[in-house]
Parts: C-alpha cells; sequence; structure tokens
C-alpha cells in the first residue's frame, strides 16, 4: 500500500502552528519545529513492512493547500494519516472533505492525536474521516490498520484489528475496543530520519543551543500523568520507558549517522532513580557526553542534589521544568504534587550543578485572583533575574477535551466557548475573575524579561563560546515573537 503520513497546510495568519507531537498547541510568529517521534516511528515502520511510505509535513515544510493537494492526486496514496489537536481539528475536517472531493472520495483517510481520542465519534459526524486511531501507540495501530487494509482482498486473511481503532460500517460508527498500551517500546527499529525529513526539524527550535538537533522519546509518557490541564494522559494513561541501553544505541545512531550535536528527550518526564542513574553512567562511558548536549523534560522534586551533579557529568544542559503556578492552592488544585518550595531549591540546586532550568508558567486558571496571577509573574521574574532559570515559555490555560480540567470547566460552566478553533491560546476560553486582555498582557510581562538591564547583563557574561552567542540571539528573535503572540487576538479571524 502506499501511505503519506501528513501535516496538512493550516491558516497561517494566525502565525506558524506547533502542532506535530505538542501538548499545547499555539500559533507562534517565529517558526518553531518539533520533530513528531511517534508518527515518524510510524513512518519507519510502514516502511519496513513493505508499505509505500511518503512523508509529508506541509507546516515544516511551508507546502500550501493547492500545492499539498496536487501532490495527493499526483500520488494517489491509498491512506493519508494525519496528526490533530483541539484548535486544527475543524481545519482538518475541511481539508478531509476536501482531499475526498478532489481525490473522488479515494484515499482512506486516518485520525489520530489527543483530541480524536478524547471524542472519537465527533469526527465521523463532521467529516468524511475513515478511521480514528485512539490512544497513543498509534505508530503500533496505525501499522496494524495498514496491514489488514492491504490483505483484506487475501482469501482466508485472518488479519484482525487491534483494539482502539474507529471506522464505519453501513453507516453506523463502529469501534475495536479501548485501546491497550501493550506494544514493547524496544521493539520499535531505529526511526529512518531520511524518510521524515529530519533536518526540516533540526535547526528552527528554541531549544537547541547547537545545531542540528534531533528528538527522541525514551518513554511515553510521562511517570507523574495526574496533571489535570495536560491532554496527553488522555493518550498514555500508564507510563512505559525503552531500556536504558535501547535509548543510548539511538543517541549513538544520531551521533553517527546524522552528525546530531544536541539530542531533546520529549518524554513528558525523564525517567528519575535507578534508570536515569545507569543513563548517565552510560553517556560518559560511551563518550557521548562530549559529542553532544542533552535536555529533557522534568519534574520538580524529582532529583536530588547529586542526581544533578551527574547529569551534568553525562552533558545534561536543558532542563525544562514544569513551574505553572506560584500559588499552592493551584498546585494542589491541578494535582502538580508539588510545593512551591522545591521549585525555588531545584532551580537553585539545577544551576549550581552547571544545568539551565527552562521554567514553563501559566496565566488564566478560573480560580486565580489578580495578585495570584502577580505572584506567579514576580516569581518567574525573580528566577531568569538571578540567574536561577535559564530560559521561560508563558502561556494561557487551555483545558483540552479528554483532560480533568476540561471536565471541572464543564461541571462548573467556565467554558466561554467550545468553538475548537478558539482553543489555540490566542485568547482565554474560561472565565476567570481576571480580564482576558491583562491574562494576556501577564504571559507578554514575562517575555519582557528578557530585556531587562539585569537578565541582559547575566547573559552577556555567562558566554562562553559562538554557541552561546548564536542561542542568545536566536532566543532574542523568539521572545520579541513570543511577546507578538499574546499582543492580539486573532481568535475570529477566519
Amino acid at each position: 500500500m502506499k501511505i503519506i503520513i501528513a501535516y496538512p497546510p493550516l491558516n497561517r495568519l494566525k502565525g506558524c502552528p506547533t502542532l506535530g507531537q505538542n501538548r499545547q498547541f499555539q500559533y507562534f510568529k517565529e517558526p518553531t519545529y518539533i520533530y513528531p517521534v511517534v508518527p515518524a516511528q510510524g513512518a519507519t515502520m510502514l516502511k519496513q513492512a513493505g508499505h509505500q511510505v511518503m512523508w509529508l509535513d506541509c507546516i515544516a515544510g511551508e507546502v500550501n493547500l493547492e500545492q499539498f493537494l496536487k501532490t495527493l492526486r499526483a500520488e494517489r496514496p491509498d491512506v493519508v494519516a494525519i496528526e490533530t489537536k483541539t484548535p486544527a481539528v475543524k481545519q482538518h475536517w475541511e481539508i478531509i472533505d476536501e482531499i475526498k472531493a478532489a481525490l473522488r472520495g479515494f484515499p482512506k483517510v486516518v485520525l489520530f492525536g489527543d483530541h480524536v481520542t478524547a471524542l472519537a465519534e465527533e469526527s465521523f459526524n463532521e467529516c468524511g474521516v475513515d478511521f480514528v486511531l485512539t490512544g497513543g501507540d498509534y505508530d503500533f495501530l496505525l501499522l496494524n490498520l495498514c496491514n489488514y487494509l492491504s490483505t483484506q482482498p487475501v482469501v482466508g486473511n485472518t488479519f484482525q484489528l487491534e483494539p482502539g481503532i474507529y471506522y464505519r460500517e453501513n453507516g453506523s460508527i463502529k469501534n475495536t475496543g479501548k485501546f491497550q498500551l501493550n506494544h514493547d517500546l524496544n521493539s520499535l527499529p531505529p526511526i529512518d530520519r531520511d524518510l521524515t525529513r529530519w533536518k526540516d526539524y533540526a535547526y528552527k527550535n528554541g531549544n537547541y543551543k547547537r545545531a542540528p538537533g534531533a528528538y527522541i522519546m525514551s518513554g511515553r509518557d510521562c511517570w507523574w500523568g495526574k496533571c489535570t490541564f495536560c491532554s496527553w494522559p488522555t493518550l498514555y494513561p500508564q507510563y512505559r520507558t525503552r531500556s536504558v541501553e535501547n535509548v543510548l544505541d539511538e543517541i549513538g545512531g544520531l551521533i553517527e549517522n546524522y552528525g546530531v550535536r544536541e539530542v531533546m528527550d520529549d518524554a513528558g518526564c525523564f525517567s528519575a532513580g535507578g534508570w536515569l542513574k545507569d543513563f548517565c553512567l552510560g553517556m560518559v562511558e560511551r563518550g557521548y557526553n562530549k559529542k553532544i548536549y542533552f535536555d529533557c523534560n522534568m519534574r520538580f522534586g524529582a532529583l536530588s542534589g547529586e542526581d544533578f551533579k551527574l547529569m551534568k557529568k553525562a552533558n545534561f544542559r536543558l532542563l525544562l521544568f514544569g513551574l505553572e503556578s506560584a500559588n499552592q492552592e493551584t498546585l494542589d488544585r491541578i494535582n502538580k504534587n508539588l510545593k512551591v518550595e522545591r521549585i525555588i531549591a531545584d532551580c537553585i540546586a539545577a544551576t549550581k550543578a552547571g544545568l539551565f532550568p527552562h521554567i514553563t508558567m501559566m496565566f488564566g486558571y478560573p480560580w486565580e485572583s489578580y495578585e495570584q496571577a502577580m505572584n506567579t509573574l514576580n516569581l518567574g521574574r525573580w528566577l531568569l533575574k538571578k540567574g536561577y532559570a535559564y530560559t521561560m515559555q508563558a502561556t494561557v490555560v487551555i483545558p483540552y477535551p479528554g483532560s480533568p480540567l476540561f471536565e471541572e470547566c464543564k461541571s462548573n460552566g467556565w467554558l466561554k466557548t467550545t468553538d475548537w478553533d478558539d482553543f489555540d491560546m490566542k485568547s482565554p476560553v474560561m472565565s476567570s475573575p481576571i480580564p482576558d486582555e491583562e491574562i494576556m498582557g501577564f504571559a507578554r510581562q514575562m517575555y519582557k524579561v528578557s530585556f531587562t538591564p539585569e537578565f541582559m547583563l547575566r547573559k552577556i557574561f555567562s558566554m562562553r563560546d559562538a554557541d552561546d552567542l548564536k542561542y542568545s540571539l536566536r532566543a532574542a528573535q523568539k521572545v520579541i515573537g513570543h511577546i507578538v503572540d499574546f499582543k492580539k487576538d486573532y481568535s475570529k479571524v477566519n
């Protein structure tokens, strides 16, 4: 079979959409491309199974709708598979119907992602989609589905669809049962990075100090997995990890085969404890710590001072921490399992060990007052100005379908809209004691810290090489872009 894994072109009037493998969707003025590891893994497995596979990311490749449809007409694929998310799903419904019209009902179209996992039947009612894959192992499910479809005409075929797949049959929507995360992650083959155009994602990413960079996932997805605002526990209600050796082998392949200089692990939270210790020692034993920087997502409260020192020895650089709020009430309500005091202690300990904490903060919680939002702003400012946090990301809280926060919003009448187009962070979608413009202003003010004299001088005196200078210049450009991102409400732009 011929399969195209596609990210169709989306509305660029709002900016560059951050869709692929993103836990939070946002339009950026300055493009940032995240390599979608799980779809890339699916493309690799399909190719190894003998299928013809094409990677068509129109966002990272800057391909417009006319060119996209032209490619589909020329290639005549049997299957087009698309990752979707709440703010993009309505556009995807329209594009799916355009695909069906342009190619006269052909090919089969497959959707996957957290939105359609939470609301699987919705897309069948809104467009001509043929299949919806639920859960986070959509690489395995896509392979299973394509193998099934390719063998259907074979007499005596006994190939069965796995649980988690929705489909149409005689005008009805049916499914194969609840998805199961029972696949062996160590069985995954090395990703074919050339097939999946890895260089399109290797440079335009604000996390990388050194380029080219590459994403991996050591686990699926977060070993805590209980934060109420996060939509990815919808995909991964339980945590699984690959073996240390398996992950190290992948890193070695990226260094030797692709010349990668920085690796970002995009598991929701990198493993701690014995797994982390073995990984760090393996990085040193193999000499990878002398060849690459390593970045990962981490939780406050998960590591000790000795852990931070060992990670530095293994050449970890950027640790991405979810601060979310400086108010204990909020941290408790979103089930963060974190004390405010530990935020400060871990930032200081990580920095003293020679690591670079990146903090993320959110504004617009329905229960937070202006003063509470100011607490978060002030803590973020203080950490950045003192050099205890290296970089930051400020966002507006968006309650995605499937998350406990979305259900809480429905129960309390907090949702101002259920038009999915409005869930793109261009304006708040939850009611709040704080006016919308002031919520957006908090995010802008956080980014403006980067241009305060104290912060800028600290950055200048911390520079050690040309990579530092290049990184700072790229970061400044992105910060300016983020200030613009939160400046105007484009939510009603068609």
